[in-house]
């Protein structure tokens, strides 16, 4: 990446919030079924190849596009910006960082207007704009609501195998990093990074790249994360959920991960806290730390370091791949080096039937 971050650089984009992302599904009715039948996300609208999704508390045309197509992937991350102003800037930002820049005044997708879309410097495919259809904001519709109603998009995850070039670049875009996990030589293996005043908006976590880890939609409680679980179980499907219900230690968020007929990973998240003083402290953890992934000490399941979803160029072909060259949070959590901790290291020594947790673990 170039640098970027002197007193000539282009002014970034305000951005105000993660707002959509477009994923490419291989089976257009089995994903409308997972998302809409099971998950209960609102349809705005839909045709023969499209479908345009949206959350309870939400009032734009949507905040999930499902679009039919021969390879899983996913076409672009999207974030609103504060006024129409902030496209022009957002063309100048990357433009001076020698990214491919395309911009539509009648929009990428159904119910946004001028838009820009870039290939970012880590591969990505991000889209900003302002103009977008206004819906109906279903909060009071309570008659609507499943026991499990999502209500917010929350945060989109991305791999990239570079993590502190990452942060520079997202902070150069006016992120705020609240989180990350280190290990005592100060390698990052993960960053959590916001502009509206949660947790974060996106985090970049440390792996093979570009790909996007998971996105994640909010519930107003956890018990509706459990009435979640319930209903896959009652369903028989729950080979669906892939991680918890759980705790994070990071983002100290109630969790569960599913994977969607394409293997998409979706989170349904609750209850992280407010960031928005401009003082607000960093939290870093140590990856040795079992605590940062799961409050409860769980061992994190392989296919959730390992697996992410593809992304595509401007043009729609799958981003070559970079492989990431420092240790893997992986090979630090259940690798060969020992076992992570639960409590601190100076508390004393693992009983041994934990010791053995983490050798199953292993063993996987």
């Amino acid at each position: 990446m170039s640098d970027q971050s002197t007193t000539n650089a282009p002014q970034a984009p305000d951005i105000l919030r993660c707002a959509y992302m477009e994923i490419v599904v291989t089976d257009l009715k089995a994903s409308r079924e997972f998302y809409v039948d099971v998950l209960g996300l609102v349809v705005t609208e839909e045709d023969e190849n499209a479908i345009y999704l949206r959350t309870f508390e939400e009032f734009i045309h949507h905040n999930l596009v499902l679009r039919q197509g021969p390879e899983a992937a996913v076409a672009a991350f999207g974030f609103r910006v504060r006024s129409p102003k902030d496209l022009d800037l957002a063309e100048e930002f990357y433009r001076a960082r020698g990214c491919r820049v395309e911009r539509k005044k009648d929009g990428f997708v159904k119910g946004i207007g001028d838009a820009v879309r870039v290939e970012d410097p880590l591969g990505f495919p991000y889209e900003f704009f302002y103009e977008i259809e206004h819906v109906e904001r279903l909060a009071w519709h309570y008659h609507l609501y499943g026991p499990g109603a999502l209500v917010r998009l929350d945060h989109f995850n991305q791999i990239t195998p570079d993590v502190p070039t990452a942060v520079q670049y997202m902070e150069d875009l006016g992120f705020r990093v609240t989180e990350d996990i280190q290990d005592e030589e100060g390698t990052v293996y993960a960053a959590w990074m916001r502009r509206k005043p949660t947790v974060h908006d996106t985090a970049m976590t440390g792996g093979d790249g570009p790909r996007m880890h998971h996105i994640a939609f909010a519930t107003h409680e956890k018990h509706n994360i459990l009435a979640i679980c319930d209903k896959l179980g009652a369903l028989r499907r729950s080979d669906a959920i892939e991680r918890g219900p759980g705790r994070h230690g990071v983002s100290n968020a109630f969790y569960l991960y599913l994977r969607d007929p394409d293997g998409h990973r979706v989170e349904i998240y609750t209850q992280d806290y407010y960031t928005g003083d401009p003082d607000n402290p960093r939290v870093t953890w140590d990856v040795h730390d079992n605590q940062r992934r799961d409050w409860w000490g769980t061992p994190v399941v392989p296919s959730w370091y390992r697996d992410g979803s593809r992304v595509l160029d401007l043009d729609g072909n799958l981003v070559p791949l970079v492989h990431r060259t420092e240790a893997s949070e992986l090979e630090q959590t259940i690798g060969a080096d020992g076992f992570s901790y639960t409590r601190s290291p100076d508390e004393g020594e693992m009983p041994d039937w934990k010791k053995g947790e983490f050798k199953l673990g292993h063993s996987l």
